[in-house]
């Protein structure tokens, strides 16, 4: 195992990762390992938006699996009224 020293911490950033680690009953260490373990084995940024959705509804069998009312009806514009008029 490794060593990690964390210097020039905030101090309001310190009493946030306290107070968490005592609301989860854990010592202030094993809260930065959790945060730690939990942000790391999220998908890297390199990953586009498109590419981050597909795998999290992939993961739940795809679009493909939806069932979709057919479209009977085209799509309406909207009408928002008469802009200046008093109602």
């Amino acid at each position: 195992m490794s060593t990690l020293t964390i210097r020039n911490l905030e101090p309001h950033i310190k009493d946030k990762l306290r107070q968490t680690a005592a609301a989860h009953g854990r010592s202030m260490e094993e809260e930065v390992r959790t945060i730690l373990r939990q942000v790391l084995s999220q998908p890297t940024a390199g990953s586009g938006l498109g590419s981050r959705v597909h795998a999290r509804f992939a993961a739940l069998g795809g679009a493909e699996g939806v069932n979709r009312p057919p479209r009977t009806e085209l799509p309406r514009a909207p009408h928002f009224g008469d802009a200046g008029a008093n109602t």
